[in-house]
């Protein structure tokens, strides 16, 4: 006789005074771990108690009997020897087994797109902003338009250096709510508040004594002629520096407290702000480059403020603050540390790709920054996908109920969404400008330039959702040293590839290949770092990626 252990049952399917008339029975003890399988081979021979795992994708079909129909189980219960009907039932097992697994992938792929959809929002009002003043500034003159690209790049690309306080205060205030102590929640949130606020009043003060040195600098003697229109743009929008960085703070309290909506709502009204400025101030009133600026300050102070209004009505003091002490301090930047050197590692890539188009010409410069805006645009739409991962997976890598295998199956899931995602918005947003430039100039030789890059722009966007998705999930395991590496490493031969192609006279077209380079560069490190037996979807080593041996690095 042996003992076999299979996947544990909910009752006892037994006959005990018929026991031993059977060559094989199955005990299935209630309330149990384990559920054992009784074989005799009626021989004096001492009984063997063999373990094994359950079948993967295999579901065991179990009636719901009682002890004297257990004969009427076939294959499992019966006296005889039932193995042609045994293998029938697994065959027919093993298909259910699997449309299970399919139609479980399409149930998260279903609850994954109604989580992301008012994430989504959130992410495309900042560069719907940069992209409306893009939009009309280009249909009034073309310097204003090639005095945007740096412009942006020192209010929207700088603010990106502090989204270590969006990560700390999503981290902070989720675990404060999950310990149910509002008091807690209170304190982090009026320390990050006010962390927000003194890096937007630093931002301002640099903004006013070296916005101009700082444009200089990047733009070069060359393009002396869109320095000052680029100034007056941000001297403008470097006024609402505060009211962003407080807003940013008070939006991740928001998602934390698991409220998307109340943020979306303020993020929408500031869109329509704009908007309605953009086109008021400058197209009818005349005000250019000055007026788009006006009109982007104005929506971002109005958001900042309803973001913060939206956690007065959750029952939490929005303008309260408080100053942090040093253990308090180290521990935002303990959480912030790895995401830092990514943020900035984009940012700085992404910042080189506008200084190598600023020396190739007004027009290439503009057509650039027409592209550019419009990529921005597009990848955000990946951006909820990461939040996803970083949303689901940590109670599959970390939680009571560990699984791998559904973190597993999760991924697959965001994988394949990522991959639609990618394929319609490559396709979307490289027919605007290839079918419909005049929306943006109607100027031909910027058209020209927008058209020579239209393939390394599909290659670069359509990669993007992806990325985000393996990316996020590195994050959730708390693989973050890999991720600030690898990032790291991007980030460099980018920059060499740039500074190739810059010397060998590529033009527009080379800048756009070395951005498609950086982005599949990315893909493939992240899917490579997950597949390996030591990655955070296969090493069974649940202290490998602790948070807390990772502050050091």
């Amino acid at each position: 006789m042996w003992l076999t252990a299979h996947p544990p049952r909910s009752r006892l399917l037994i006959n005990p005074n018929r026991l031993n008339s059977h060559p094989q029975r199955s005990l299935y003890l209630a309330n149990s771990p384990l559920s054992f399988t009784l074989r005799f081979n009626h021989t004096d021979e001492p009984p063997k108690l063999r373990f094994s795992a359950p079948i993967r994708r295999r579901t065991r079909l179990v009636a719901a009997c009682n002890s004297e129909n257990l004969d009427y189980i076939p294959g499992i219960s019966s006296g005889v020897d039932d193995t042609n009907e045994v293998a029938l039932v697994s065959e027919a097992v093993e298909i259910k087994g699997e449309e299970l697994e399919s139609r479980s992938i399409w149930i998260q792929m279903k609850e994954i797109a109604m989580f992301t959809g008012p994430a989504t929002g959130l992410w495309l009002c900042g560069p719907l902003m940069s992209l409306i003043d893009t939009v009309v500034i280009g249909q009034g003159s073309t310097l204003e338009l090639a005095a945007l690209g740096p412009g942006t790049v020192m209010c929207d690309y700088m603010s990106y250096v502090f989204m270590f306080l969006s990560i700390a205060t999503s981290n902070m205030v989720a675990t404060s709510i999950a310990k149910q102590d509002k008091n807690d929640v209170q304190h982090q949130l009026s320390i990050l508040l006010f962390l927000g606020l003194a890096s937007g009043l630093l931002m301002l003060l640099f903004t006013r004594f070296f916005g101009s040195w700082a444009l200089t600098a990047f733009t070069g003697s060359k393009n002396a002629d869109i320095i000052a229109a680029a100034n007056t743009y941000v001297q403008i929008r470097g006024l609402a520096w505060p009211a962003l960085l407080v807003g940013w703070v008070a939006q991740s309290a928001s998602l934390g407290m698991k409220d998307s909506w109340g943020p979306l709502k303020a993020l929408a009204v500031a869109s329509v702000i704009n908007g309605i400025g953009d086109v008021l101030l400058c197209s009818y009133l005349g005000y250019g480059i000055a007026g788009a600026a006006w009109a982007t300050m104005v929506s971002q102070v109005v958001a900042g403020y309803m973001m913060i209004e939206a956690l007065n009505k959750k029952g939490y003091n929005g303008y309260a603050i408080a100053i942090p002490s040093s253990k308090e301090l180290l521990t935002v930047l303990g959480l912030a540390a790895p995401v830092f050197v990514t943020m900035m590692s984009k940012v700085i890539f992404y910042s080189l790709l506008i200084y190598f188009a600023t020396s190739m010409g007004t027009h290439t410069m503009a057509a650039h920054q027409v592209m550019i805006q419009t990529f921005c645009m597009c990848t955000v739409w990946g951006e909820p996908l990461s939040q996803t991962a970083q949303s689901f997976m940590p109670e599959f890598f970390f939680g009571v109920n560990r699984s791998l295998p559904k973190a597993r199956t999760l991924l697959k899931s965001l994988v394949i969404i990522g991959a639609i995602l990618g394929s319609v918005l490559g396709t979307v947003g490289t027919c605007v400008p290839w079918l419909f430039p005049n929306i943006f100039t109607p100027d031909q030789k910027i058209i020209q330039e927008m058209h020579k890059v239209l393939i390394p722009y599909f290659l670069a966007l359509a990669v993007t959702p992806p990325t985000h998705c393996l990316e996020g999930t590195l994050l959730a395991g708390r693989d973050l040293r890999f991720i600030s590496l690898s990032m790291s490493g991007c980030f460099s031969l980018g920059a060499l590839l740039l500074l190739l192609v810059s010397s060998r006279g590529y033009g527009l077209a080379g800048v756009w290949w070395a951005l498609a380079g950086f982005q599949w560069s990315r893909l493939f490190l992240s899917l490579r770092r997950l597949m390996s037996p030591d990655g955070v979807l296969y090493s069974e080593d649940v202290n490998l990626y602790k948070l807390e041996k990772l502050k050091a690095v």
